[in-house]
């Protein structure tokens, strides 16, 4: 933002003039886009004042004795209502009298919506723009007659003898009278003129006219305490309630315009889920059917114990019925009715196994089934045939107790040694240091995946059945059944599945404060009950983690809006002088914030905090997975979920995320894509997850976001100096802190540019130096795995003698030798290039593909004479072995052609010998020593070929076949010189057929065309071509080069 941009521009600042006031008053517009006739803001004026003139017709009469209270509210209700039909009535007939127009749409939506033409002040355009109307007739009416009853009600509660009677003090009284009825006439605009834009906003469209309700029902709920104590036993808090509400009711429309209070179905399933979480053992559900669904089955369950005379009943109904509904009920149903689905119609069982996003087997089924039989059986003899005492050092509940403790601090530690920070302050020493390879992050991995079964096997399995037992010696279920003890502890045995973290933690609390805490007088242990304890214990734990988490993310608001150059401002100074100054309202606005359970906002990103308004965990009204558009971004993200969902699945397992909340927010980082994971619901062995992704086309402040994220994940898991110590989180008291690194397979996003590194001489240069390092690194790998070893490697077979090999076929002719005409690359003869065999150590080819072309150089006796040809017989089927009596000659092909009458020179060669018996272990193909260089280029070729990687490479073997003497067998590979000539041959001829005889310098493009398989035709690439294998090796070697050539600078 920076200290000399304004907060708001010049048109936001008259769009926020134009709407604020609008919002805080109910809907009249007083402000508009242009110069509107007077009549308009007259004709508003009359029409917001018209509840306050009816209501103070009734007051008068009121105050003169002409009429009694109850009276005088019939009478302006009855006005109120009169009026409210005839307003509704003239909107409906200026509705249908006016004439519909289509005009050309205006660019600027904003700045004409306020705009209308009229005649007069009381003609049809001018009545719809001041009263729009209802879209049903059903609400016409309602809505009409809500009117009427909340003026008459609002007459009697505004009463000025009743509000004196309330306060005794005139000032008090008239101050409250007076704005009292400006509140009652804003409830009564938005109702039935025109409703404001409310600042809390839960659902996205207002489909049924719900919003105009929303002010008018706090007015009715304000005035229901009022009647309640007029009309029951006088009870002082309620009468101090009452006179609290009092006050509150004058600043209600500041409430409204902050939107601090919530629309009315917000705060209907924010009670249900508040409810359901902390009174009844559940957890915030992932779709609002679901939330009402389970709170109706929950609050069921919990008045059914009730009624249950049996104690041991009550204990098994309780048991039962709290690990069933911690179970996905829903997946489990679905598996069911598509099992019945499947037995009718078979045809649609393919389909629906394809739709189920999770399979539900008899296994799960077996698995639950035996779990809750033994948590029923370890409850109903506990509670039979356990001695129950009351709490004390010796009884078996303390006991239970004491393996709780050690439960809850084994597992603890067991998740805090799964992230890479220690308490989010010390790195993990047992974390992998090197996250930047997967092959080696998973292989140091292992350890902490162990830690993490461990940790989840006692999660799932001990820590349940240990705190049965707690709960099943508790005295109070000895006796008599309470509410309390219904309420209590049905929510306690349903802790216990549902959120075993939390539980185990309460449970402990509860075992400490009664270790501490003999005395019988206190009122913790006189009139409360185990479950109720529990119970009090978890709100205490949830609004306490709330509370904590929002001091830190204010301070962090506070000091960055000074340390960020992007968020300081001329104003900062006086703003943090405030909160200093005000540290006791700023801690206020954060308590309620926690109590409310609702978030904290800073206004414009300032640190001025305003609380909002309470809303349930899924915090948009639509589906889970639902988008507000379909685009391309879509399609990227939905191919992402189910390979990211499946790691975050064992990420969550083994507790590299922490404690697992509903409500708890991660973000995860790839690339340049920043993907928001938001937790929905929780249960047994289950979790319910939202997954979003930013938009695929990043803004100017996304990419400052991101850049900061990845510092932050950086200095976490790249950062070399880690290794040398325990070295502190650089970013501790951040709101964002780094959890875990997630191997997730998915494509890639990336669109670095590469100009400035492609085309740089130095990189160039560089390239086909590296080339020549990956294609021996790959050549000797390959040749190395498809040649069997020999069944003895002291050579015994062969009598001592070493094998005899032709020596390559250098030509000496300055013109290279070609073995075919081809003038084009063929790239029928490759394999398919797919991205799964960029980094693989072998090519993804068809075993059976090409496998005559091989010559794999085995140890029997059958083998052919070396230099003999194995030819097959044209007529008959048989197959016969001929030894050519020129056994050493080379048939030399390629130019100048030879006349047929002529007989054609031979060159001989003598055979060379291997110097290691072992080589053949690397023996090339026979198919590869065919010579395409000329003579000339030969001191050349040795001269570029790097020795020593050649040495390096051939040592790295010990990891495919370790013996014990492989040390001494490598090294004597390595000097065997007829060896190293056969890879200089094959290696060079590939380097020259890839970027020219000439040995220039490529150019950008013709990296980019051989990695593309469009390779420069040269007489090195028909020899090239005419070698599958070796072609396809080469290829590789060039593409993986590029790919890590690529990679190195987009990192850098």
């Amino acid at each position: 933002m920076g200290p000399d941009v304004p907060l708001l521009n010049d048109y936001k600042q008259d769009f926020f003039l134009k709407r604020f006031p609008q919002t805080v008053l109910g809907g009249p517009r007083f402000k508009l886009g242009y110069c509107a006739p007077p009549y308009i803001y007259v004709n508003q004026i009359i029409l917001f004042l018209i509840p306050w003139v009816l209501g103070g017709i009734g007051t008068l009469l009121y105050q003169l004795d002409i009429l009694k209270d109850y009276y005088t509210a019939a009478l302006s209700g009855g006005l109120m209502l009169f009026v409210a039909f005839v307003i509704q009535m003239t909107s409906l007939y200026a509705r249908k009298k006016s004439v519909t127009i289509e005009r050309m749409l205006s660019p600027d939506t904003l700045t004409d919506e306020d705009e209308y033409e009229s005649s007069g002040c009381a003609d049809a355009e001018t009545i719809k723009f001041i009263i729009p109307g209802k879209k049903y007739i059903l609400n016409t009416v309602f809505h009409s007659v809500l009117a009427g009853v909340i003026c008459g009600l609002g007459t009697w509660y505004l009463l000025p003898n009743r509000i004196t009677l309330l306060y005794s003090n005139i000032g008090g009284t008239v101050m409250i009278f007076i704005f009292g009825w400006v509140t009652v006439c804003i409830g009564e605009y938005s109702l039935i003129i025109n409703t404001a834009t409310e600042t809390a906003t839960f659902q996205t469209l207002d489909t049924y006219e719900f919003t105009a309700l929303m002010r008018p029902l706090y007015i009715i709920f304000f005035i229901a305490v009022d009647l309640a104590h007029r009309f029951t036993v006088n009870l002082p808090a309620l009468e101090h309630i009452n006179q609290i509400l009092h006050i509150l009711f004058v600043f209600l429309p500041i409430l409204w315009a902050l939107g601090t209070l919530p629309p009315p179905d917000a705060l209907f399933l924010w009670g249900m889920e508040q409810v359901l979480e902390f009174g009844l053992g559940g957890s915030p559900m992932s779709s609002h059917l679901r939330l009402l669904v389970m709170f109706l089955v929950s609050a069921g369950t919990a008045i059914a114990s009730y009624f249950i005379p049996s104690t041991v009943g009550v204990v098994l109904f309780m048991t039962g019925f709290g690990f069933l509904l911690s179970l996905n009920l829903s997946v489990i149903g679905h598996s069911v009715l598509e099992g019945k689905i499947r037995r009718k119609t078979p045809a649609k069982s393919k389909t629906l196994r394809n739709c189920s996003k999770k399979q539900f087997g008899w296994r799960e089924c077996l698995f639950y089934f035996i779990l809750l039989v033994l948590a029923l059986i370890e409850t109903s003899l506990l509670h039979i045939f356990a001695a129950f005492s009351a709490f004390s050092k010796t009884s078996p509940q303390t006991i239970i107790s004491y393996i709780l403790m050690v439960l809850f601090i084994v597992t603890w530690l067991l998740r805090e040694i799964q992230s890479v920070y220690v308490f989010g302050i010390f790195r993990n020493p047992f974390y992998t240091k090197d996250t930047r390879t997967v092959t080696v992050f998973l292989e140091k991995q292992t350890r902490l995946v162990k830690v993490g079964v461990v940790r989840r096997i006692l999660l799932t399995l001990v820590s349940p059945f240990a705190m049965i037992a707690f709960l099943s010696l508790d005295s109070s279920l000895q006796v008599l059944h309470s509410v309390s003890v219904c309420i209590g502890f049905t929510r306690a045995f349903r802790m216990v599945w549902q959120n075993t973290e939390n539980a185990l933690l309460e449970m402990v609390v509860v075992s400490l404060m009664q270790l501490f805490i003999f005395s019988k007088d206190l009122w913790w242990n006189r009139s409360l009950d185990t479950g109720i304890r529990l119970l009090l214990v978890g709100i205490i734990r949830d609004r306490l983690l709330q509370l904590i988490t929002k001091l830190q993310f204010a301070v962090a608001v506070l000091l960055t809006s000074w340390t960020e150059k992007k968020q300081r401002r001329k104003s900062t100074t006086t703003l943090i002088t405030l909160n200093i100054v005000f540290f006791p309202v700023v801690i206020f606005f954060i308590v309620l914030s926690t109590l409310l359970s609702s978030p904290l906002l800073p206004l414009f990103t300032l640190p001025v905090f305003l609380v909002g308004f309470p809303r349930p965990v899924q915090s948009w009204p639509g589906p889970v997975g639902a988008t507000a558009c379909i685009c391309p971004d879509t399609v990227y993200y939905e191919q992402m979920v189910p390979s990211l969902s499946a790691a975050l699945g064992s990420a969550m397992a083994a507790g590299s995320l922490g404690l697992l909340l509903p409500g708890s927010h991660y973000l995860c980082r790839f690339q340049d894509r920043l993907i928001w994971i938001l937790v929905l619901e929780r249960g047994y062995t289950y979790c319910c997850i939202s997954i979003k992704g930013l938009e695929l086309q990043e803004t100017s402040c996304h990419t400052v976001e991101a850049r900061r994220v990845d510092d932050v994940f950086e200095a976490a898991f790249e950062q070399e100096e880690y290794a040398k110590a325990l070295p502190l989180n650089e970013h501790f008291g951040n709101i964002l802190t780094p959890c875990t690194v997630l191997p997730v397979r998915l494509y890639s996003d990336g669109r670095s540019v590469l100009s400035g590194i492609i085309d740089s001489n130095e990189n160039l240069q560089e390239f086909k130096d590296d080339f020549i390092k990956v294609l021996v690194w790959m050549l000797v790998r390959y040749c190395y795995k498809r040649t069997k070893p020999p069944k003895k490697l002291d050579g015994s077979e062969n009598n001592g003698v070493p094998p005899l090999i032709r020596q390559p076929e250098w030509n000496n002719s300055p013109y290279p030798q070609v073995p075919s005409d081809t003038d084009s690359l063929n790239l029928e003869t490759l394999d398919e290039w797919s991205d799964n065999d960029v980094f693989d150590d072998e090519s993804t080819t068809k075993k059976d593909k090409k496998e005559n072309g091989k010559l794999k150089v085995l140890p029997s006796t059958s083998l052919p004479i070396p230099g003999s040809v194995e030819s097959r017989s044209v007529d008959g089927n048989s197959a016969e072995t001929i030894s050519e009596d020129k056994l050493y000659k080379a048939v030399a092909l390629g130019l100048p052609a030879v006349d047929r009458g002529k007989q054609r020179e031979m060159t001989y060669f003598p055979l060379l010998e291997f110097s290691c018996s072992h080589s053949q272990l690397l023996n090339i193909p026979e198919e590869w020593r065919s010579g395409c260089l000329p003579k000339s280029r030969i001191n050349e070729i040795k001269q570029l070929f790097p020795e020593d990687w050649y040495q390096f490479v051939l040592s790295q073997l010990e990891s495919f076949h370790p013996k014990e003497n492989l040390s001494n067998i490598l090294e004597e590979i390595a000097k065997d010189e007829v060896l190293k000539d056969l890879y200089i041959h094959a290696v060079m001829s590939c380097y020259f057929s890839f970027f020219g005889i000439d040995n220039m310098v490529p150019s950008p493009s013709h990296i980019f065309r051989a990695y593309s398989s469009g390779i420069p035709w040269s007489l090195g690439l028909d020899w090239l071509t005419e070698k599958p294998e070796l072609f396809q090796q080469a290829l590789k070697a060039f593409r993986e080069c590029t790919l890590e050539e690529y990679l190195l600078f987009r990192n850098c």
